[in-house]
């Protein structure tokens, strides 16, 4: 069984655009209140609670542009918070009953037919099979329903 590891949005990224940067789509955020139900923080990979300010942004989790290199709307606390660290196990955003686990190869392509809709529990078992594969490089975590990034999984070392 391969080791994993949930990596949750790069710090570089985040602090990007809280130090005023703009987004995928060279925007600003859009701030906003949360109303504590659904907004996940991709950087801390918690919900954003209820009260809290937050940001809604176009992201790309890949390192250049190409035609893979899906972009989508993600939340990021409005105010610096801490990366996840508990890389070992299931982050806490990922609380839907299913979600799409879909597999890129070195080159961030997708590796066709890796993806697919997996039980929450199933997410960890699966992401450490995909990564037994020499084809697949990283896995990402992704709705189900809207396909938005939620985090990227990795080789433990």
């Amino acid at each position: 069984m391969t080791k994993i590891r949930f990596t949750a949005m790069p710090t570089a990224d985040a602090m990007h655009i809280w130090n005023g940067g703009t987004d995928a789509y060279d925007l600003a955020p859009e701030r906003f209140v949360s109303d504590g139900d659904g907004n996940p923080c991709r950087h801390c990979l918690e919900d954003i609670a209820q009260g809290e300010p937050a940001l809604l942004l176009a992201y790309r989790a890949f390192p250049t542009l190409q035609a893979y290199a899906e972009s989508g709307p993600i939340f990021l606390h409005a105010a610096p918070c801490a990366r996840y660290g508990a890389e070992e196990t299931l982050p806490p955003i990922l609380s839907s009953p299913d979600y799409i686990v879909r597999g890129y190869d070195e080159n961030d392509r997708i590796v066709y037919g890796s993806g697919a809709v997996t039980l929450t529990e199933a997410i960890a078992a699966r992401a450490s099979d995909m990564l037994a594969r020499p084809d697949i490089s990283y896995v990402h975590v992704r709705s189900s329903r809207n396909n938005c990034y939620h985090c990227r999984i990795d080789r433990a070392p």
